[in-house]
């Protein structure tokens, strides 16, 4: 087994740090500050290849895998510049749309996506289902060759940052009372569909929003995949969503630290810098591996799920780890600055809202524990 980086990760990791490097340290807070979005770094990476980087060749991307998505997600965090809806578009929208679109699909959206002069948001969660995908209640019922949806997502990122959306609905139901789920692409100016800001306290450039689906009509042609396979097809995207979770919370832990390591060492109150006190280096310490415990396990999903090895497990093991990491990463260098911790200034407490969101999002914390109560240590289901 080699650990050793290989050299094109080395030379991405490189390159997407030029990229973003070119916007300066303080260009997302400025976007922040501005109530903006991050359209100029989005199509710098998408021009650099770097978006798309895990969408086929044949469309405009880069032929590689989530490992590589993973990467340009971490690096762009890591320089200070959060993008959540790599998540979504390239990582879980790309991933279902190059597995099981059909080549008129693949031929219509992934150029775009690839190019990152578009982007595509998925929209599953619901008011009343939660995390019980089982349970969702927007329906797609036939009429003649059109697919007809009603019902209500919510919290669904991005919205008005991306012309299309996959969007979940319920098909029909089992005998068991479960839905059976059949995914569509819909146009977010579609008739019928209104949606509604979301007020967070969490500062961000990707905004949440409730969607409302009046009777919204689409063609057969946007169903992706076969109907009632809908639940299977979505786990093709939830693990590359949990592996590129972990690594934006892996980049902003980076960042985080850095800074940190950096005012410690430049930061004097008694003589020698403050890095020297335990009381400033252990908490640094013990976050920093916490980050590369957390890195080492994404990693390794990564690498299984581009080898179409079964990823859930080391997906949601790295998620989890992650999101605690980055928590802790990013308090202890708020702390280690005293009160510049929370100064505009130093660019740290900005991100604290992006980080505890991915402690929720996309898989809670608590769900995550289910998940590995019953399928590593064999405990009954409590759900």
């Amino acid at each position: 087994m080699n650990f050793d980086e290989p050299e094109e990760h080395a030379d991405l990791r490189a390159s997407v740090r030029a990229v973003c490097t070119r916007f300066g340290d303080d260009y997302f807070r400025r976007v922040l500050d501005a109530d903006g979005r991050t359209h100029e770094l989005w199509r710098a990476l998408g021009e650099a290849g770097f978006v798309g980087v895990n969408l086929p060749e044949e469309h405009g991307g880069g032929g590689a895998g989530i490992a590589e998505l993973a990467i340009v997600v971490e690096e762009s965090a890591a320089c200070g510049m959060p993008l959540l809806l790599l998540l979504v578009s390239s990582a879980i929208c790309g991933e279902v749309l190059k597995d099981v679109g059909t080549p008129e699909q693949q031929a219509q959206w992934l150029p775009a996506m690839a190019a990152g002069t578009d982007k595509m948001v998925f929209a599953i969660t619901e008011p009343e289902a939660g995390s019980n995908t089982h349970d969702l209640s927007t329906t797609a019922r036939r009429d003649g060759n059109d697919w007809v949806i009603s019902g209500t997502k919510y919290y669904i990122s991005g919205v008005d940052e991306a012309s299309h959306m996959l969007v979940v609905t319920r098909t029909g139901g089992d005998d068991s009372g479960r839905g059976r789920l059949t995914l569509f692409v819909v146009d977010t100016d579609a008739p019928g569909l209104e949606r509604t800001l979301i007020p967070v306290e969490v500062r961000a450039p990707e905004k949440q929003y409730t969607l409302f689906f009046d009777n919204v009509r689409v063609g057969d042609d946007r169903r992706v995949g076969a109907d009632g396979e809908g639940l299977k097809i979505v786990f093709r995207g939830l693990n590359p969503e949990r592996i590129t979770g972990a690594a934006i919370e892996n980049g902003i832990a980076r960042y985080a630290l850095a800074k940190a390591a950096r005012y410690a060492n430049e930061r004097r109150v008694w003589g020698p810098p403050i890095g020297s006190h335990q009381g400033i280096a252990h908490p640094l310490a013990a976050a920093a591996i916490e980050v590369e415990l957390a890195r080492l396990m994404t990693t390794k999903a990564a690498w299984l799920h581009d080898h179409g090895r079964p990823a859930g497990q080391e997906s949601n093991l790295a998620k989890y780890a992650a999101a605690e990491a980055a928590l802790h990463a990013l308090d202890a260098a708020i702390q280690s600055h005293g009160g510049n911790g929370l100064a505009s200034e130093f660019g740290l407490a900005h991100l604290w809202g992006m980080a505890r969101l991915l402690k929720i999002a996309p898989v809670s914390r608590e769900m995550i524990l289910n998940y590995v109560a019953v399928h590593t240590l064999g405990l009954p289901r409590s759900y």
